[in-house]
């Protein structure tokens, strides 16, 4: 299976539906979306909360039959792929406020809330734009917030194989992730840059994991199991 997550930044045209036929994912763990988003191909299931006019938090694009679940949180999208749950995030950053979504005084106080949300509806695949690298130089979220979502991504027995890959700014890890079950067999992780003639489509580059879940085979042929 191929799980990818972008935040379009509110944006949409054919050069961004481009850029996703090129991910060619079965699954897209999508942030910042415009209620104009259309993929032929794809069922899609917008999150109920509004960043701003005409732009959801999140979204879930599928290729494979999916089920709307409840949304965990309000900057969090869900549904139901083959009895696992998934779901797609945007987790606090560090000017973001207390407006709704947003519970806490700190952006420590913010992450911790927004991941013990999204935790309690035990996601098999969870991604999006989680706003903190996973390791070395915290620059957007924080510090303590990282380690609120590193225990959460223990207990829930996730891997994030994008947790190396590199953010569009050099010299910095990507804060947008994918997260899939320890058990699942993973092929691959790759960054696809967010440029079309040479501008850029949006201020984060895309991600895409290829993992396969135990007794699954690489074209998909076995029914979908979680971890």
């Amino acid at each position: 299976m191929r799980i990818g997550t972008w935040n379009l930044a509110g944006r949409w045209d054919a050069r961004h539906r481009a850029l996703m036929d090129a991910m060619d994912c079965d699954v897209l763990l999508l942030t910042e979306v415009s209620e104009r988003l259309d993929l032929p191909g794809h069922d899609i299931h917008l999150g109920a909360g509004l960043m701003a006019a005409r732009r959801r938090w999140a979204a879930v694009a599928s290729r494979l039959p999916m089920t709307p679940r409840p949304n965990p949180h309000g900057a969090s999208a869900m549904v139901d792929l083959g009895g696992m749950a998934v779901c797609s995030s945007i987790l606090p950053w560090r000017s973001c406020g207390t407006r709704d979504p947003w519970v806490g005084a700190t952006s420590a106080e913010r992450t911790t809330a927004a991941v013990a949300a999204v935790e309690a509806s035990a996601p098999s695949i969870w991604g999006g734009d989680w706003n903190h690298a996973l390791s070395g130089r915290e620059w957007t979220g924080s510090v303590a917030g990282r380690r609120s979502l590193l225990a959460a991504i223990e207990r829930l027995g996730l891997h994030v194989p994008t947790a190396t890959l590199p953010h569009q700014i050099e010299d910095l890890l990507s804060i947008d992730h994918v997260a899939v079950p320890t058990s699942w067999t993973v092929v691959g992780a790759e960054r696809h840059r967010a440029v079309a003639a040479g501008a850029r489509l949006s201020d984060h580059d895309a991600y895409v994991v290829e993992a396969h879940a135990p007794g699954t085979t690489e074209d998909g042929s076995s029914t979908l199991g979680g971890g």
